[in-house]
């Protein structure tokens, strides 16, 4: 044994070699002639490049919200139905949450969905989970879509 070598790694040099290689880690789920063809595509590639993006436009959006709502407003005693009314009748205003809103969700449903790819054993469980997670991103992007855009100030 070597100085630079100590009792752990010696194991570890020993251990593994020409003729008794490292084991080979299968992946999860290996592809197969039944794969479906919808999951050869880059999907995920474009999955985790999306979430990279939207993650930087996210911090920059949900920042500039934070900063102009709570401190050059006035703080969080300010922010009532007047104050939304005030913000939402400028265009400008609806496009910044509306861009906020579909941004948020679809890049939660999206590390939502590689969790549930990754820790849903069973096939069937794996769909449900996903519909139900498809169903409500749809349903929440809808309705707040509906909300900032159909806002009246003048319900009474």
């Amino acid at each position: 044994m070597s100085a630079e070598t100590t009792p752990a790694t010696a194991d570890a040099v020993t251990l593994y070699d020409v003729d008794n290689p490292a084991p080979v880690i299968e992946p999860p789920r290996k592809r197969t002639k039944k794969t479906p063809k919808s999951t050869r595509t880059n999907f995920e590639m474009y999955g985790w490049l999306f979430m990279r993006l939207s993650g930087i436009v996210l911090v920059v959006l949900v920042l500039g919200h934070l900063l102009i709502q709570l401190v050059l407003d006035g703080g969080v005693s300010k922010v009532g139905f007047a104050f939304v009314a005030g913000r939402w009748a400028s265009p400008f205003w609806q496009v910044w949450d509306l861009t906020m809103l579909w941004l948020a969700m679809l890049h939660g449903a999206n590390g939502l969905r590689t969790v549930i790819n990754d820790y849903a054993q069973r096939d069937r469980t794996r769909f449900w989970l996903k519909m139900l997670l498809y169903t409500a991103t749809v349903f929440t992007v809808l309705l707040g879509t509906l909300v900032i855009f159909t806002f009246d100030p003048n319900i009474r």
